[in-house]
């Protein structure tokens, strides 16, 4: 079920470096040092979105790793959007440690 703006603003204000695009995207940039470390959490991405089938946009740029999430069918924002979003920077979180 797609979400109100309130309920957009609402989570995107507990979500640290994360915004909003076209008022249907949510969108964070994740800076690496190490190209082993970028592939990793691609893959790891892939991974958390795969065991819902529930995909973002995916760039891999110079040291950066760009994330986009919307749902298509709702036609928005979801719930599940920024629960991966959650998981995503978990994962960096972990991997930047080491």
């Amino acid at each position: 079920m797609r979400l109100t703006d309130e309920e957009v603003q609402s989570l995107l204000q507990e979500m640290e470096d994360w915004k909003l695009l076209e008022e249907r995207w949510i969108a964070r940039k994740y800076l690496f040092q190490d190209d082993l470390q970028e592939i990793e959490f691609v893959r790891k991405i892939s991974d958390i979105s795969e065991e819902v089938n529930h995909h973002p946009f995916i760039s891999i740029d110079y040291k950066f790793i760009t994330v986009k999430i919307s749902s298509q069918r709702a036609k928005g924002l979801t719930k599940l959007d920024f629960e991966l979003a959650k998981k995503y920077d978990e994962a960096y979180e972990k991997i930047k440690a080491g």
